[in-house]
């Protein structure tokens, strides 16, 4: 079996396969499409594959839409080139469940795919055609938070964007460039509204792309290569919006196990493709069944019936309490202390370590008694529940591939954000006490600890890359698990350093805690597991 529109034809040995069709007129849609293009998503990697495409398959599925997705990339051209056109833009969705078992669906929303690339005349041309249809309602993203970034560390612009100031619109090459250059043109073809709106998982991530498209509207408009008007529609939100977002849904590298269980029922299509830039992509994407997507409901033109397909459209205030509750509380710190664990436990996937009673209620003390305390209820969403899914659903799915070292990787920059939120939260409550705080310090104290780069055996390891890391190894250099040391002298430069953790551990009144876990976990091989035992039996 083969992605091709031709092959779907013989529906019985897809049937036969377990794999679900889709349930449209994928020649009906292509063609609503290209008279009334209502959506354009930059970004063709796997989580739009997974979930925006799926998300509108249901709708057309259920005859509720009947324009599909186009789907442009502009960063890697060869995705389009290798892995979309040679399949017809269809693709296999396998959904990992945490049963063991999988699902199987071919994605056939997408209605073309198309190249960001300036010098493709036709697909430029499309891209404009597109962009300057008034029935177009929104224009999505995955393309990473990098991809919204035009300054270079000290802030100025890069000088590729410099250039795109210079050029104005007609000759703009950067990836925010053209993104804006196709804005200018449907400014000049009538200024219809238009929702941008950012799927990438990162914080206010709407703004992130308005200041973006906003520096090349106000550069141009400065430099006299654009019409004046243009800032104004930019910065006007009933004419373009950028509305928050929050998403969440893991979506892996093709895994081996589940290419060969696809081979097994007769699907040919499995064979890895790499690009020159080194991009991985296959005509299948695996992910895991739990998904999330909050989205601020502003769009200025009108947007597809996404809400009848699981997204929830909301106020731009609790888009920003259902992320906090993900990122401060219920997801992103469990990982964080699973990949500290994890590594000086000596494990290589986080599923097993949901195997390690200590570790679980380490992660349960975590959110359920630490966390939820603080957590605004965002109200579309249980604190209470998501936490029951991320432990007892997602992280112990045997399918996720996920590895401490790999969530271990930038830790500096982020326990502020994971841990240290909770810590001010706890702070400026008159009603709780941050000394009860015994758990979220012992992550911190952990985290010291896995810097040693030694393990709870003896065995050294590599420390997973951090900005900070050679840093705060020379602080640490003069500490060998199983020999004493003058911890506070040691830590204290860590500890009261606010910009890793948010606060200043010793004003907060946790520094001294944190050094009295730390001596224990280094007090010499098995100290970790003991000190683990130990505090959470007292719990």
């Amino acid at each position: 079996m083969h992605l091709l529109d031709s092959e779907l034809k013989n529906r019985e040995q897809w049937e036969a396969a377990q794999i679900e069709l889709p349930k449209f007129d994928r020649e009906a849609m292509k063609a609503a499409t290209k008279e009334c293009p209502q959506w354009v998503h930059f970004g063709a990697g796997n989580i739009f594959r997974a979930f925006p495409a799926a998300l509108q398959q249901k709708l057309l599925n259920e005859g509720v839409e009947k324009t599909g997705i186009i789907v442009a990339e502009g960063y890697d051209y060869e995705i389009i080139k290798k892995a979309y056109r040679p399949q017809d833009d269809l693709s296999l969705l396998v959904t990992l469940k945490a049963n063991g078992t999988i699902e199987k669906t071919v994605i056939g929303s997408l209605a073309e795919s198309l190249t960001v690339d300036r010098q493709d005349e036709a697909d430029w041309s499309r891209l404009k055609e597109i962009f300057g249809s008034k029935t177009l309602q929104m224009v999505s993203f995955t393309i990473t938070e990098k991809g919204y970034s035009i300054s270079t560390a000290d802030g100025s612009f890069r000088p590729d964007v410099e250039a795109d100031f210079a050029a104005g619109p007609e000759k703009a090459d950067s990836y925010i460039g053209k993104l804006a250059s196709l804005c200018y043109w449907r400014y000049t073809q009538g200024a219809a509204p238009l929702a941008l709106v950012s799927m990438d998982n990162c914080s206010h991530n709407g703004d992130k792309l308005f200041a973006a498209v906003d520096a090349y509207a106000k550069a141009w408009v400065k430099n006299g290569l654009a019409e004046e008007g243009f800032l104004a529609y930019i910065e006007n939100p009933a004419s373009v919006s950028f509305p928050w977002s929050m998403i969440d849904k893991i979506t892996p590298r093709p895994d081996d196990s589940v290419k060969k269980m696809l081979e097994d029922c007769g699907f040919t299509d499995t064979d890895n493709i790499v690009t020159s830039k080194n991009t991985y992509v296959a005509p299948f994407v695996n992910a895991e069944e739990a998904q999330y997507l909050v989205i601020e409901d502003a769009f200025p033109n009108g947007r597809p019936a996404l809400d009848q397909s699981g997204v929830m459209f909301t106020t731009r205030e609790t888009v920003e309490r259902v992320e906090r509750m993900k990122v401060c509380t219920c997801l992103n710190p469990l990982h964080t202390t699973l990949a500290v664990y994890g590594c000086l436990l000596g494990y290589t996937k986080i599923s097993e370590e949901m195997k390690d009673e200590d570790l679980v209620k380490l992660v349960e003390i975590i959110g359920y008694k630490e966390g939820l305390p603080v957590v605004t209820d965002p109200g579309i969403l249980s604190p209470k529940k998501f936490i029951d899914e991320v432990l007892q659903i997602r992280v112990p799915n045997p399918f996720m591939p996920d590895t401490p070292q790999r969530i271990a990787c930038d830790t500096s920059q982020k326990l502020s954000i994971r841990f240290g939120e909770t810590i001010k939260e706890y702070i400026a409550s008159p009603e709780l006490d941050v000394k009860s705080l015994k758990f979220i310090p012992m992550v911190q104290a952990g985290w010291c600890r896995y810097l040693l780069g030694v393990d709870d055996e003896g065995n050294t390891f590599t420390v997973s890359p951090d900005p900070m890391y050679e840093g705060l190894a020379a602080k640490l250099a003069g500490v060998k698990v199983g020999e004493a040391c003058d911890v506070h002298a040691v830590l204290q430069p860590i500890l009261s350093d606010a910009k890793i953790f948010g606060v200043d551990l010793y004003e907060a009144g946790l520094g001294e805690y944190v050094e009295s876990i730390f001596a224990e976990l280094i007090a010499g091989k098995g100290a970790v597991r003991a000190t683990l035992k130990k505090h959470l039996a007292e719990a």
